[in-house]
């Protein structure tokens, strides 16, 4: 917006010269001063929340469209075809490639060249039809149709580069699971949502077993290829509304918004079911994993978040004690 804004100070500030320079104030005063006045005031009513409290890309397209607007305006007094201003076209070319992707820019250059037509149609020298407007028209908007194309390829590489950086700080490396921090985040808003509107959610505390036996076993990397087989089994066992995270090592958690206990009963069913399932090669041996769960409820469990953060640890360390126990099924 700050970048909009001073495209469309720059814009105007030209203008403003350029007319006064050319005499065009003095020759056909009322018409210039109400071509900047009602562009002032687009400008004001742009940075108006009021007009567009939400709707950044339908001020940012009406921002553009009317600076081509204003811009045609301007060379229509300034000399037509011959303006000196005719480049003044590149400032709304350059905002659409940057906000607004290709099809609108491309649509806008297409456009201007259409209005180069007309201004050159109402300059008394110039004949549209000759081969000397022809090549004139090719010098100029040549150079609009380049940079629209290079500046929109530039605006696809920075945002692709900016949405893999979030990405990556909100994502576990190995698995592809929301980090701790991000999880942290969105449970934040999911119990303050729960908080005011009454709602429940429930989370499952969940700690991989026996990993440290297959580092020690095979290595690092197959403990690696088993966190990831088991956040894979996660994935597979949530709902699309549903948050899973990498909280450790072999940690993980998963948020389940607006579930009841019994909804969160039938998801640990799922998972262990996933997991135990899914078999991990390693040497030409078939591994099974294993997870012990601790389930929390909100509000059944408690109210307070650091709270429920402990009860699921214990539940799940539990969970852990039972699976342990002499005659218990690791896939139970």
């Amino acid at each position: 917006m700050r970048s909009t804004r001073s495209i469309e100070i720059l814009c105007l500030a030209l203008a403003a010269l350029v007319l006064v320079w050319s005499r065009a104030l003095v020759t056909q005063l009322w018409p210039v001063l109400g071509l900047l006045a009602a562009f002032v005031v687009a400008i004001v009513s742009f940075r108006a929340r009021r007009f567009f409290p939400r709707g950044t890309r339908t001020r940012l397209l009406i921002e553009s469209w009317s600076m081509v607007l204003f811009v045609t305006g301007v060379l229509w007094f300034t000399g037509k075809s011959f303006s000196p201003l005719l480049n003044l076209y590149l400032l709304p070319i350059i905002l659409s490639a940057l906000t607004l992707g290709r099809l609108v820019t491309l649509l806008q250059v297409a456009v201007i060249a259409l209005f180069h037509v007309l201004l050159a149609a109402a300059t008394p020298s110039l004949d549209v039809l000759s081969l000397t407007y022809a090549s004139q028209a090719v010098g100029q908007l040549a150079p609009f149709l380049l940079v629209a194309y290079l500046t929109t390829t530039l605006s696809a590489d920075i945002t692709e580069a900016r949405e893999r950086i979030e990405n990556l700080a909100q994502t576990d490396a190995l698995t592809g699971l929301l980090n701790l921090r991000m999880f942290n985040e969105v449970w934040q808003r999911e119990h303050t949502a729960s908080e005011r509107d009454r709602g429940v959610y429930a989370m499952l505390m969940i700690d991989m077993d026996k990993l440290k036996d297959i580092n020690d076993a095979y290595g690092h990397d197959a403990g690696n290829s088993a966190i990831v087989l088991v956040a894979q089994c996660l994935q597979r066992s949530i709902r699309g509304t549903d948050f899973a995270a990498r909280f450790g090592s072999d940690e993980f958690a998963v948020l389940l918004p607006g579930a009841t206990p019994e909804i969160a009963e039938a998801v640990v069913k799922r998972v262990r079911h996933n997991v135990f399932k899914t078999t991990l090669d390693l040497r030409s041996r078939m591994i099974r994993c294993s997870v012990s769960i601790g389930v929390v409820n909100y509000p059944k469990d408690s109210r307070d978040m650091r709270e429920l953060l402990s009860i699921g640890d214990r539940k799940m360390y539990r969970d852990k004690e039972l699976r342990r126990a002499p005659g218990s099924e690791a896939s139970a």
